[in-house]
């Protein structure tokens, strides 16, 4: 288990816990009542620490290492019924988005989300969860053939955003983002957008427009990242902290200006501590969010979705 830096008094309580247990189970000393304690107390720090969570310190916490990536979520939900999609049928297969279609009960669904890696080999395999042009048009063909066949599509963000190396910008990284914000705008069939992690940038928006938007609740869904947003405004990266802070990145921020419509409750301490958990709460969510829109016609639909992001941001004259 990793820890972050102020998640350290946790770290310490959790060793002694685990020393006072071996302390019991190695000697004829009775420890019940000292560990009782000690749980009581770690319970008080956790919601302590977790109750009072900074913007910088929930960007830490969808990055922690431990915390799940999109297969792990679709794996969890939809267990052996999911069937990975490939290739955008024009330059290759973008390892960096993933895309298939599973079940969720007796309800087949689209599936697609950024995959990042988790050790160095695996990271470099997935390109970091950044993907190129390829990527979005393998989503947006994936999508139109859910639209062909009726199918619901589910979307899963979590990237720190679109590649942005030369190679990428001569395939058509905007151009390929962009149209997919268009085509999701008026696809007929019901979209469901969780933040299961970062949503940084277009990388994010270009898989990110739904019916029902959704975040778990320690994830952020902005325009930029806080150490680039610092790097521009302060040229240096030691003012992420107050970038947080200004860019009000947090699922509270974004369901309070309306650009999101549901957070989604974390286990205490992060996705990362009881993921099984997490996954029931996520399959529900979907469930839920389906519910509300698989009884509306094409035409409502769509209407209802631009109507939806006609109505997001503030105009002063």
């Amino acid at each position: 288990m990793e820890y972050l830096e102020f998640e350290l008094p946790i770290k310490e309580l959790e060793e002694q816990l685990d020393k006072c247990q071996v302390i019991g189970e190695e000697s004829d000393v009775d420890v019940t009542q000292t560990c009782k304690q000690i749980e009581k107390k770690l319970l008080a720090t956790k919601k302590e620490i977790y109750k009072n969570l900074t913007p910088w310190q929930r960007v830490q916490l969808s990055r922690h290492p431990n915390r799940p990536y999109t297969l792990d979520y679709i794996n969890a939900i939809c267990g052996d019924s999911f069937l990975e999609l490939h290739g955008d049928r024009s330059f290759k297969d973008d390892k960096a988005m993933i895309g298939g279609l599973g079940k969720i009960g007796d309800q087949t669904y689209l599936f697609i989300g950024q995959q990042k890696g988790y050790n160095t080999k695996t990271r470099q395999y997935r390109n970091f969860g950044m993907a190129n042009p390829e990527g979005y048009r393998k989503a947006l063909r994936l999508m139109k053939s859910a639209e062909k066949f009726g199918i619901p599509v589910v979307t899963l963000l979590d990237t720190p955003g679109a590649y942005p190396g030369l190679e990428a910008e001569e395939r058509g990284q905007g151009e390929a983002i962009a149209r997919n914000i268009l085509e999701m705008t008026r696809l007929k069939v019901p979209i469901i957008t969780i933040v299961i992690g970062e949503g940084a940038s277009g990388g994010a928006l270009g898989i990110g427009v739904g019916d029902k938007i959704m975040m778990l609740e320690n994830t952020w869904y902005s325009v930029i990242s806080p150490e680039s947003c610092s790097s521009i405004l302060w040229r240096s990266w030691e003012f992420k902290e107050q970038a947080a802070e200004a860019l009000k990145l947090t699922a509270k921020d974004m369901k309070k200006v309306k650009i999101v419509d549901d957070i989604i409750k974390e286990p205490l301490g992060g996705a990362h501590t009881d993921r099984e958990t997490t996954f029931k709460t996520v399959s529900k969510a979907i469930e839920d969010a389906y519910e509300e829109f698989k009884n509306l016609s094409p035409k409502d639909l769509v209407n209802k979705r631009i109507e939806k992001y006609s109505e997001m941001g503030v105009f002063k004259g």
